[in-house]
């Protein structure tokens, strides 16, 4: 098995680890079905299987919570990108791995102090008048810490905790190889794409790692809401900041989630509802490039009805295409049209061939007429979003990462508009947005674009074709012309057949070695002629516990 390979006595002790957490968490049938178990006795581990049964009382979700807290930031980091996958996953689920905190102990300022003075390239003293040693914040990744620069302008220090890349580049080693056992070996994980979703994650938690890049996403946004003054985003101090560190405005509000401060401030609730959804509507539909972690702990309310947003690390890119398909899934919810919802589901999951259309489409026509008469206001588009999804499940089908970061936004979204405004109504804000994209698409712009495209396209295509034709045709004069055709199916046929031809072979052979080593026992005179028919003995037994190994294995398989 792959975990065989695993050569290095850090990822050795590191699987013994996550092992032993599993097992304690009740998920020791999956540590011996995926093969961890095996190694670790081999490499002289023992495994303590008592334990589990005072957490087996908890659900599988909240035991699953557990384990990945205990495992350190890159499994919570990882939960936390599950939680993003609603079309993976059922809504109880959702909702626990999004009580996923990073928040961990802050490490003492001395510890962080040298890897500070590095980056910065210049002593602490030389650069802020004052810097508090207490953190603003810590979390897995990085603490974060207020300042004052020489001229008395506020900021906030994001410093990467020293040594967790190398820590979290083992794990995400780790979780490669487990991505791949999981789904080799255990079928009924395999609907939910374990390599596709490690994949996205590593892709995710690497751009996080790196603090300039969560400054440039946040300049980007930024640049979209030039002539817009109700998004603050703060301010980056390039000369100092590098991939461990980032230093920004400091940005005084009031927080997201402490609705006391919002009323006893004068806030009007529903107008700040209705801002931030224009502005994350913006950005999904009309940019393609949104905050993709809009929890009340990154959302601040500014005075004049002004939101600010942090911490950039996480966001999605959403393609023009992708847009304008977006925008017809909505609107098909929004209209009641079970036709344009399924075409545009298909679209998305066009890679699953196994799919029962006929099924889908009376699924969700069931699901959208529903909501047939319901007035607008009414319509709950992140709950419609959520059902949606759950369909797909059922299905066994699965979004593209980019859209299943977009639905949990939507669904976050909703759900703090509705903190601030009970009667907050996300269709309604919507509408104008969709009513964009669906024109912008077929705008006289758009389209000579997009014709412009095409025709470039076919006049190089067009170019090409005589030189591919010409090379085609001397392939076929040669005789160097071939087609190939594979068929899975058939291709595992003909591997079981060449195991069946290999061990009829070897049993022939150990049958002609115990016939002609008898024969030389029944003829021998001397020594030599002995052991000659003892080894020939020898060699078929061998020969036969071979083939019964090779017969139990592929029973197993």
């Amino acid at each position: 098995m792959m975990w065989e390979t695993l050569d290095t006595v850090r990822d050795l002790g590191r699987i013994h680890e996550i092992a032993s957490v599993l097992i304690r968490y009740g998920f020791g049938n999956l540590v011996q079905r995926i093969g961890v178990a095996g190694v670790l006795e081999r490499a002289g581990r023992l495994l303590h299987w008592q334990g589990a049964e005072e957490y087996l009382t908890m659900s599988t979700s909240v035991r699953l919570r557990r384990a990945l807290e205990d495992l350190g930031p890159t499994f919570v980091k990882l939960g936390q990108v599950l939680a993003t996958r609603v079309d993976l996953l059922p809504p109880d689920w959702i909702a626990e791995l999004s009580e996923l905190q990073s928040s961990v102990p802050a490490l003492p300022f001395d510890e962080i102090r040298p890897q500070l003075v590095e980056d910065l390239g210049d002593d602490l003293e030389n650069v802020f008048a004052r810097l508090d040693t207490q953190p603003l914040a810590a979390a897995s990744l990085a603490q974060t810490h207020r300042a004052w620069l020489k001229n008395g302008d506020p900021v906030v220090l994001k410093v990467r905790r020293p040594g967790i890349k190398e820590v979290i580049e083992a794990d995400l080693r780790l979780l490669t190889r487990l991505a791949e056992i999981v789904e080799s070996q255990l079928p009924d994980f395999k609907r939910y794409h374990p390599k596709d979703v490690v994949r996205q994650f590593t892709l995710s938690l690497r751009r996080e790692l790196d603090f300039a890049a969560e400054c440039r996403n946040a300049e980007r946004i930024a640049a979209n809401f030039e002539e817009c003054d109700q998004l603050v985003i703060p301010g980056v101090y390039w000369q100092w900041t590098r991939e461990r560190l980032n230093i920004q405005d400091f940005l005084q509000g009031i927080p997201g989630n402490d609705l006391a401060a919002v009323d006893a401030a004068g806030m009007d609730r529903k107008q700040l509802a209705r801002t931030g959804a224009g502005l994350t509507l913006k950005m999904v539909l009309e940019d393609g490039l949104f905050h993709a972690d809009p929890h009340p702990g990154n959302v601040f309310y500014l005075p004049e009805g002004r939101i600010g947003l942090i911490d950039f690390g996480m966001v999605g890119r959403v393609s023009e295409q992708r847009r304008f398909q977006v925008a017809l899934l909505l609107h098909g919810l929004v209209r009641q049209d079970p036709e344009a919802v399924v075409d545009v589901l298909l679209d998305w999951t066009g890679n699953a061939l196994d799919v029962d259309e006929a099924r889908l489409q009376m699924d969700v026509s069931t699901f959208v007429n529903q909501y047939h008469g319901v007035p607008l206001k009414e319509l709950r588009i992140g709950v419609m979003l959520s059902d949606i999804t759950s369909i797909l499940r059922d299905h066994g089908l699965a979004l593209p990462g980019d859209l299943a970061l977009m639905i949990k936004t939507f669904l976050t979204l909703e759900g703090l508009g509705r903190s601030l405004d009970p009667d907050f109504d996300m269709a309604s804000e919507a509408r104008p947005y969709l009513a964009r994209v669906l024109l912008q698409r077929y705008s006289p712009h758009a389209l000579l674009r997009r014709s412009r495209q095409t025709l470039v396209g076919a006049l190089d295509l067009l170019g090409d074709l005589p030189r591919d034709l010409r090379r085609l045709l001397q392939a076929a004069r040669r005789g160097r012309l071939q087609m190939q055709i594979e068929t899975k199916s058939l291709k595992a046929f003909g591997d079981q057949v060449n195991r069946a031809a290999n061990r009829l072979t070897v049993g022939i052979v150990a049958a002609a070695l115990i016939i002609g080593s008898s024969i030389v026992v029944n003829s021998s005179s001397g020594r030599g002629l002995s052991v000659m028919a003892l080894s020939g003995f020898v060699i078929a037994a061998i020969c036969g516990v071979w083939i019964l190994f090779s017969i139990w294995r592929s029973g197993r398989k």
